[in-house]
């Protein structure tokens, strides 16, 4: 086994040593003593047989190809902890302690039969329940419990200075206090902040004015939950679809399931429904389940799904995303992948001229806002990964989050371009053919520059900070896979991340260790689609034992939940627990198909043809036939014998088949037979971790020549850096710094007893004050009538699609050189974490282009709630110049009406 990830990750950075992490201590599942069968598969979690699958206590059984049962009881709603851990939100959002740092309640019920009551809980100051949980207490149904809130320091801060400062630096002003809502862990109560507005019960309110707000919830109160349905049934006229029989019954009855559900999928209007929970389609879900598998099972309600996410001037929505979506996020490329693998399925000439415009349009608006020249990498949020403190050190704000460069979206970009070249090709557009391939060749150079960890073996999730940025050394498993699937990573790299990549019990997590004090949705989770193009990336690769575990990791939770969900809590493999779920997943039934078809079969899509690569562990050998498989004009039953990814001998109607490739030309009904060689793959392990959790970011300040930060829970050691590089190592709280002769950034890491490292603390700039230069922007041009607090100077402006869409910045520094210049805004035109109003402007020193300027969303209507945008850096001359901010074409954005922001300041920052 490789070691440590974390470790080999931070080295790069300075940090020494390494660890050995043990395996997890869940009891390997059993048989039942009356089962003679072979398992399939068995692991420290759960056992797989032809025709079960048994997880402890619980079994999973297919009676028949059609019918399904299980037992399974959801621990985490069943026997629900009484350890309650919640915390206040102002106006709904993550404001009241770091995080990480929680309020605890044990929600035992009192023994004189009283109702169950906090304390009055003061606001910012942390509760912790005194007293021990008993070994076997557990929170019973339908509990009630009253939380009370003590808000009058906040308040009373309203009334003396119009503002309470929260814990992160930034002011609430009296104007902008709106709600207030308690978040936390046990239903109803949940970690969505995004959400708390829009559930009334969450709500804390102050009937009698006496600054005290309080609301009574009932814990616990779904206990119908904990179970699944006992059975499933098919019920549905899936016969149009391929028919899939094999030796394994099991995996046949969850091929079916996944038929019936992605069925069940299509809406009236002909779209695909991104799951039971969630109506409507959503750009990247249905994207990714397109490439797995709809683009071959249902290609037309794919197209008017991807006809859904175009904006009326032909541009690819980006629909979801911290900040107002586009370009915080700007993974919506992957649509482009997903255009791309319908026309290879379909061969629809139409649709490849329909789609090229917008995939050529959306790149050429991405490229001057997201792409940086500099590294040739792209900005903004992992892709799916867009609930920014679950996979964010908390510091990192909207503008934080678009300045970084993530491995998802990266590879998005690389594979968007890449399609873009291929279509410009075969449409004999020469010159963008070339463009996007050169653009493509950028990224791929930037991602194993800039990302790639050569003593982990894999890439680093995103690199973040401000003017210096660092590689986070986590994993992130649909990056790594799609980085392997897109050819980003050749060869022997490819090889290197299968091999290297951590994976737990339960599957591939997406990101790993974990982030301290943040509950399973996207961290401390596993994601059946995420592990479904995990195990494409393993078949391509030949890495027979990650394939067959991702197929089991894929299977498991299918049968024992009888439905594809979305995503389950990577320690115990429940779909209890994690902050949102739903059943009949577009992307997870897609990715138990695309399994399936592109996994054991090896299907590969191509412009002219479909070529047969199948990969069949040798566990999973025998024969396996896929009928009525419909590809462009022919019809075609296969037939897979064998094991191995070596084909011995191929035929089509009885006649050889050369290269295994069906020409796209071939019409009616024909017959494929695949012979495998027997052959297994060299002898491959897993990257086999165990549950992990990196300790806390710390907090770090900077006073009379020394850095210091409180102690972090779980931390052995610190790691300093200075402008992104290794500076000092220690075990102390505090780090004399001496005073610099240039700018200075410095960060501070924690470190724990194994060597995993946390995130990096927000950079600390030593020795700024002196080398910034400041412009209030209310001399440049008439100030604002409307009103706000907290701004600088005498005033601000306020820019829009009509006011100050152009305007002069004269600046004058002292001396020449390297600048970075950002601008003091607020937008509060929604939230941090959703909505389509992100504003944005030009930066350009007469018609040189210096860069564009991104204003996030910071919260519905907080126009006082100030922060600085993205910095650009720019090269100087001593004395003044006169640069222009404006708004383009370039900077329209989602939402097309509404593009505005209010800025206080710019601000100039000399680097060197």
């Amino acid at each position: 086994m490789r070691h440590p990830l974390f470790a080999t990750g931070l080295s790069m950075l300075g940090l020494l040593g390494s660890c050995q992490m043990s395996k997890p201590t869940v009891p390997a599942a059993a048989a039942p003593a009356a089962r003679a069968a072979v398992p399939v598969w068995q692991s420290a979690a759960f056992t797989v047989y032809p025709d079960s699958l048994v997880q402890g206590a619980f079994t999973a059984r297919a009676l028949s190809r059609t019918r399904l049962t299980s037992d399974y009881q959801s621990p985490a709603n069943a026997f629900q902890s009484p350890r309650v851990s919640f915390k206040f939100s102002l106006n709904g959002q993550d404001n009241e302690m770091p995080p990480g740092q929680d309020h605890l309640l044990l929600a035992l019920a009192p023994t004189d039969g009283a109702a169950l009551t906090t304390p009055v809980i003061v606001f910012g100051q942390q509760y912790l329940d005194p007293r021990p949980a008993p070994a076997d207490a557990y929170l019973a149904p339908n509990t009630p419990l009253t939380i009370r809130l003590d808000l009058r320091p906040v308040l009373a801060a309203f009334k003396a200075q119009g503002f309470y400062p929260l814990y992160n630096g930034q002011k609430l002003y009296q104007a902008d206090f709106k709600q207030v809502f308690v978040a936390g862990n046990v239903a109803p109560l949940s970690w969505d902040f995004d959400k708390l507005s829009h559930k009334p019960a969450l709500e804390l309110l102050d009937a009698d004015g006496d600054g005290i707000y309080q609301a009574t919830l009932v814990l616990n109160a779904h206990p119908d939950q904990n179970a699944t349905a006992g059975q499933w049934q098919a019920s549905l006229d899936v016969s149009g679809f391929p028919q899939l029989e094999s030796d394994y019954p099991l995996l046949d009855g969850l091929y079916n399931l996944a038929l019936e559900e992605a069925r069940r999928a299509v809406e009236p209007d002909g779209t695909l429904r991104t799951g039971q929970e969630w109506a409507g389609v959503w750009t990247r879900d249905v994207s990714y389940s397109i490439v797995l598998a709809q683009a071959l099972l249902q290609p037309e309600a794919a197209k008017t799904s991807l006809r859904r996410k175009v904006t009326p001037a032909g541009r690819i929505v980006q629909d979801t995303g911290t900040g107002g979506a586009w370009p915080v996020s700007t993974d919506r490329i992957i649509w482009a992948t997903a255009a791309w693998e319908i026309y290879q399925t379909t061969g629809d000439e139409d649709w490849l001229r329909e789609v090229y415009p917008i995939i050529r349009n959306t790149i050429e608006d991405d490229v001057p806002v997201a792409y940086d020249p500099e590294t040739g990498l792209v900005r903004g949020e992992s892709s799916f990964l867009d609930w920014r403190e679950q996979t964010y050190p908390g510091w990192m704000q909207p503008a934080d989050i678009y300045q970084s460069q993530s491995l998802g979206t990266n590879a998005a970009h690389y594979q968007g371009n890449q399609v873009l070249a291929l279509m410009a090709a075969r449409l004999g557009e020469t010159d963008v053919a070339q463009a996007a391939t050169e653009r493509a060749g950028r990224i791929k150079r930037g991602l194993n520059q800039h990302l790639w960890l050569e003593q982990a073996g894999y890439y680093g999730q995103y690199r973040y900070g401000r003017n210096f940025p660092v590689p986070s050394p986590k994993s992130e498993a649909l990056g790594e896979a799609l980085a392997v699937l897109f050819g980003v990573a050749e060869e022997g790299r490819a090889r290197a991340v299968v091999a290297s990549t951590p994976v737990m019990d339960f599957g591939v997590p997406c990101i790993y260790p974990q982030i301290a004090g943040i509950p399973p949705y996207h961290n401390n989770a596993v994601w059946p689609f995420v592990q479904s193009y995990w195990g494409l990336a393993a078949a391509k690769v030949g890495h027979e034992e990650s394939f067959l575990a991702s197929l089991m990791a894929v299977a498991r939770p299918a049968a024992l939940f009888l439905t594809n969900k979305e995503n389950f809590v990577a320690r115990n493999g429940d779909f209890a627990g994690t902050q949102i779920n739903s059943s009949n997943m577009l992307w997870s039934l897609s990715g138990t198909l695309g399994l399936v078809y592109k996994g054991l079969f090896g299907m590969d899509f191509q412009p002219d043809g479909l070529t047969f690569r199948p990969f069949v562990p040798e566990a999973l050998k025998g024969t396996r036939r896929l009928r009525n498989l419909h590809y462009r004009a022919a019809v075609l039953s296969v037939e897979l014998t064998g094991f191995g990814h070596q084909i011995s001998r191929v035929t089509l109607d009885g006649q050889p088949l050369p290269e295994a490739t069906i020409p796209a030309t071939l019409t009616g009904s024909h017959t494929l037979r695949i012979e495998l060689g027997n052959e297994a793959p060299p002898a491959a392990t897993q990257h086999l971790v165990s549950h992990h959790v990196a300790p806390p970011t710390p907090a770090v300040t900077y006073a009379a020549g020394q850095l210091r930060w409180e102690p972090v829970a779980g931390a052995t050691a610190y790691q300093v850096l200075r402008n992104g590089q290794f500076a000092a190592r220690t075990t102390d709280t505090m780090l004399p710094v001496p005073a610099p002769e240039r700018y200075a950034e410095y960060q501070v890491l924690a470190v724990d007893a194994v060597g995993a490292g946390g995130f990096a603390s927000e950079p600390v700039p030593v020795g700024a004050a002196r080398r910034r230069t400041v412009l209030e922007l209310e001399t440049v041009t008439a100030p604002a009538a409307r009103p706000s607090q907290g701004y600088t100077g005498q005033g601000f402006i306020e820019l829009s699609t009509s006011a100050n869409r152009r305007l002069e910045l004269p600046v004058s520094v002292p001396a020449a050189g390297r600048y970075a210049l950002d601008f003091r805004y607020a937008n509060g035109n929604g939230p941090l974490n959703t909505s389509n109003k992100c504003a944005l402007r030009t930066l350009r020193r007469g018609e040189q282009w210096l860069g564009t300027v991104v204003l996030p969303q910071r919260g519905v209507e907080e126009w006082a709630n100030w922060g600085y945008s993205n910095p650009i850096e720019v090269t100087l001359p001593a004395g003044r110049t006169v640069l222009t901010l404006s708004f383009e074409a370039a900077n329209e954005n989602m939402n097309g009406a509404v593009n505005q922001a209010l800025l206080d300041h710019l601000r100039l920052t000399r680097l060197d």
